[in-house]
């Protein structure tokens, strides 16, 4: 019996180590699309994740990443709470429009209003935390921000129901049966 050889390594997506070879990748990754929110000084920020993950149950933890050149990064930065939001699948347009620089993410067309601790709730998503964070992990250009659940709705949109949204091969679907 003849041990398993790795596969041998490709150029055309980059260098091995590389940010390409990193994101090529990560783009047949298909993760579930959540929009970070925060209060920064009485202005609401927010933004589209995709690195959202559980860390704890006991207690209640939970993990993403943010930018330090994002806009939304202040806010994450400064504040003691925050709100995580899970999107439904009929939620593209609320991910692409928290996603995009320069947007009026809380302008009239969103549905939101002041929740627990005063972070900013998204009406309409699937399920939403309000979270304190406990740690703000430097790592490259970004950081990995843990956070405590403290308050939420598991059914937040009013239907109780719903599929989630994702994003896979750089745009976002839905699950398919």
């Amino acid at each position: 019996m003849t041990a398993p050889t790795a596969p041998s390594p490709r150029s055309d997506t980059g260098l091995p180590g590389s940010p390409d070879l990193l994101r090529s990748v990560f783009r047949r990754h298909a993760a579930g699309v959540a929009v970070i929110t925060a209060d920064n000084g009485g202005r609401p920020v927010g933004f589209t994740a995709t690195s959202l993950n559980s860390v704890s149950a006991d207690p209640p933890l939970l993990s993403f990443t943010i930018g330090t050149g994002s806009s939304s990064w202040p806010g994450v930065r400064d504040s003691e709470y925050l709100g995580v939001h899970i999107l439904g699948e009929h939620q593209s347009d609320l991910a692409g429009l928290f996603a995009r620089n320069g947007a009026d993410r809380f302008g009239p067309a969103t549905d939101w209003a002041p929740g627990p601790y005063g972070v900013p709730v998204l009406g309409g998503v699937l399920a939403w935390l309000v979270c304190r964070i406990v740690a703000r992990v430097p790592a490259g250009a970004h950081r990995v921000v843990i956070a405590e659940a403290v308050a939420g709705d598991p059914a937040g949109d009013p239907a109780g129901e719903g599929r989630p949204l994702l994003y896979h091969q750089g745009r976002f679907n839905a699950l398919r049966d």
